[in-house]
């Protein structure tokens, strides 16, 4: 699998070999420890990381209001990782005014996820490269910080 781009299939094998690594209590990776706990945090997504053969090759609809667990996970971990090295450099400072606000780490992630998945549908959408700009001006505005 290559680490930085992986197929859908291979990103969710990851994700299904982590949730059953834990479940046996086998020892894990520094990635898959952050994976798991990440999928502790939902648990309305354990049933479906206890059954890979049935949604290995599940389709989501976001237009039917389906959410895509692994896709979810997957903003998760990057929005982690982000926060992790401060990339874009700010992000770790706005995290954590984010998890003040709130008083709760995930709700904290989630508002950073909102803001990386509308940077990255807007990026799609224009055919252009992510704008970190435009991604840290929408974490600021969740801040309420506006330039």
């Amino acid at each position: 699998m290559s680490l930085y781009n992986p197929s859908r299939d291979q990103a969710r094998q990851f994700l299904f070999d982590a949730w059953a690594k834990f479940k046996q209590n086998t020892p894990l990776s520094d990635l898959e420890k952050i994976a798991v706990e990440v999928i502790q945090m939902h648990p309305e997504y354990h049933a479906i990381f206890n059954m890979p053969e049935r949604y290995i090759n599940q389709q989501y609809f976001p237009e039917m209001g389906e959410t895509n667990p692994f896709l979810h996970i997957s903003l998760h971990l990057s929005v982690i990782e982000q926060i992790s090295i401060n990339q874009p450099i700010g992000i770790t400072q706005i995290y954590d005014k984010l998890r003040q606000q709130h008083g709760d780490a995930h709700l904290a992630y989630h508002d950073v996820i909102d803001c990386l998945a509308e940077t990255i549908w807007h990026s799609q959408r224009n055919n252009e490269p992510l704008n970190s700009a435009h991604y840290l001006n929408l974490l600021n505005h969740k801040i309420g910080q506006t330039e």
